[in-house]
């Protein structure tokens, strides 16, 4: 009869073969990648962030060999497309292109979410847009100083709009009026379009909003920004300060990125990384300047960077859900 050392030898050598040869599967598979179109799921209507991604997509397909095929897949704050994303095959060929709020924020946000930021391989982030406060030109707060001096004399008086509650925009503006002390009143709407209307008609004081909603009536002339959320002023609106710089403690980059499913080998995600960084060596001009009219910029993170910058915004709005809840 043989011993228990035997079997378990033999089931020791059988394991070994068989993780042997699902290693040397997976380096096949990224060897041939990629060998169909990959496609790219935006987990949101068009006209945001497929506009912030397309100018790199689009040219991507010329150092991967393959196409690059936006898929919308909207609703749920972006919970549908990226769960999709995050149950599909991590081979690759299904990626999710978002901003930091439906693979941080819904999950932090809705615990019925069944995915979470840790469900994604990062990729790269490609570009740098952000979140501004506007009033309307004819405002009588002509800047940050006037917006929390009046803000104090007037507690609840100032309304101000959002793309939706517990969304990205309305945790922002929580979050400032915590540092700053002060108490806002949130109106919420369905969509960044509807809250800068509403901003615009008068039904509201002030927006938190993404900047390209904003970018055209500030260009106009009928709306004026305060200040960005960002860490560093944008190149689009250099003489409009950010937050952090006037002495509030948040400063919140945004980037636009491209995300794999968890367990995507490590070989598939440089390639696409590569084809994304070949694209802005390349096109960089064109780039920058489809991005500029949305008020954006190139941002480029490698797959470690983009991370990074995941984690710090996982804790950023960890903070930001207790506010809105």
């Amino acid at each position: 009869m043989r011993n228990k050392s035997f079997y378990s030898f033999t089931f020791a050598t059988l394991l070994g073969a068989a993780s042997l040869i699902g290693h040397a599967s997976a380096q096949a598979q990224a060897q041939t990648f990629p060998n169909k179109p990959i496609q790219l799921v935006i987990p949101f209507a068009p006209g945001d962030t497929d506009r912030m991604l397309r100018p790199f997509s689009d040219k991507m397909g010329e150092f991967l060999g393959q196409t690059v095929v936006m898929n919308f897949k909207p609703g749920a704050g972006g919970a549908v497309g990226a769960g999709q994303v995050a149950n599909s095959k991590p081979d690759g060929y299904t990626i999710v292109g978002t901003s930091p709020g439906s693979i941080v924020v819904v999950p932090l946000a809705n615990k019925d979410v069944t995915y979470s930021t840790d469900s994604f391989e990062p990729i790269a982030a490609l570009s740098e847009g952000g979140f501004m406060l506007v009033v309307q030109s004819s405002s009588a707060l002509k800047n940050m100083k006037d917006l929390v001096a009046f803000s104090k004399q007037s507690p609840g008086k100032l309304t101000f709009s959002t793309s939706g509650s517990k969304g990205i925009t309305h945790m922002l503006a929580e979050i400032l009026a915590q540092d700053v002390k002060v108490k806002w009143t949130h109106i919420p709407y369905q969509g960044s379009g509807p809250a800068i209307t509403a901003l615009l008609g008068g039904h509201v004081d002030m927006a938190s909003t993404a900047i390209g909603p904003a970018q055209p009536h500030i260009a106009a002339g009928t709306l004026r920004p305060l200040a960005v959320f960002g860490e560093t002023r944008l190149n689009a609106f250099p003489d409009v300060p950010t937050l952090k710089e006037l002495g509030y403690n948040i400063g919140s980059p945004v980037f636009y990125g491209i995300l794999a499913p968890k367990g995507t080998p490590k070989e598939v995600v440089d390639a696409i990384y590569l084809a994304a960084k070949k694209s802005v060596d390349k096109y960089n001009a064109q780039i920058t300047e489809n991005l500029s009219t949305l008020g954006a910029q190139i941002g480029l993170l490698g797959p470690k960077e983009y991370g990074e910058y995941l984690k710090k915004q996982k804790e950023l709005f960890a903070q930001g859900v207790k506010l809105v809840e």
